[in-house]
């Protein structure tokens, strides 16, 4: 029997997701019956489609989904895992988006205004998830978002399987810069390494360059991987060349 993942999305404007599930590696999942994403439209499962939020108790500013319509959604989609899209919750990452796969029901809750009312969280939610620190008008974006980060370590996204190996965040290392025709760009040459056809030079070469983009851009990365000798000399490697670079500091400042 094939394996099958289904994500059930719960949400105010369900067709600001439906496009995004006709491209792409999530269109192949869908195509191939590993995916099923199911849309469920809160203005469909409440009593009053005019009616899905409401004024926060006790004053304030915004407006509240209500919890009545979530609960009959939530009823619909059957059991699956909760989440709820929040800035309270974890940081979305590869790491955790590994974690996330491993269940086979997803359901996303995607908010509204200033929310949704609080004893729907404290009931039915497994975790809240945040994509990053800043503020979207929509939860459906943050769906779209998880959706097409999980949609892409299923069975069958890739063309290449190999392709998601080598993604920045998969080792917790940026990943090494690219280069396609012409070999000259306005006099740019393409790094000679990567017409030699040797694949060996070719793979150190890319580690190099994944660590030193790591190192530079975003150093915190390199302190959640295990870093092999080899890692740790070619570190030692690029520190040196950068110092060489930059050229000795000014004394006497």
């Amino acid at each position: 029997m094939k394996d099958e993942w289904i994500f059930d999305f719960i949400a105010i404007f369900p067709e600001l997701i439906e496009p995004f599930l006709e491209v792409g590696p999530l269109k192949k999942v869908i195509d191939a019956g590993t995916l099923k994403v199911r849309l469920f439209d809160l203005k469909k499962t409440a009593d009053n489609p005019k009616q899905i939020d409401d004024y926060p108790f006790g004053g304030g500013p915004g407006m509240v989904l209500k919890p009545e319509p979530i609960k009959k959604a939530l009823e619909k989609t059957g059991d699956g895992y909760v989440i709820y899209f929040s800035p309270q919750g974890l940081r979305l990452n590869q790491t955790l988006a590994r974690r996330l796969i491993e269940n086979r029901h997803l359901v996303f809750i995607c908010g509204r205004y200033k929310g949704i009312d609080e004893r729907i969280v404290d009931k039915y939610v497994d975790l809240e998830l945040s994509i990053g620190d800043y503020v979207l008008s929509a939860g459906e974006v943050a769906g779209i978002v998880t959706l097409d980060v999980l949609s892409r370590l299923l069975p069958d996204a890739m063309g290449d399987p190999d392709s998601a190996k080598t993604d920045s965040f998969e080792s917790n290392l940026l990943d090494a810069p690219y280069y396609t025709r012409p070999r000259v760009f306005e006099g740019e040459k393409v790094p000679e390494v990567l017409l030699s056809g040797n694949h060996k030079l070719i793979e150190k070469w890319r580690r190099k360059e994944a660590l030193k983009r790591t190192l530079l851009k975003r150093p915190d990365l390199l302190e959640n991987i295990d870093l092999s000798p080899e890692d740790r000399r070619l570190l030692e490697e690029i520190i040196k060349e950068v110092l060489a670079h930059e050229g000795p500091h000014n004394k006497g400042d």
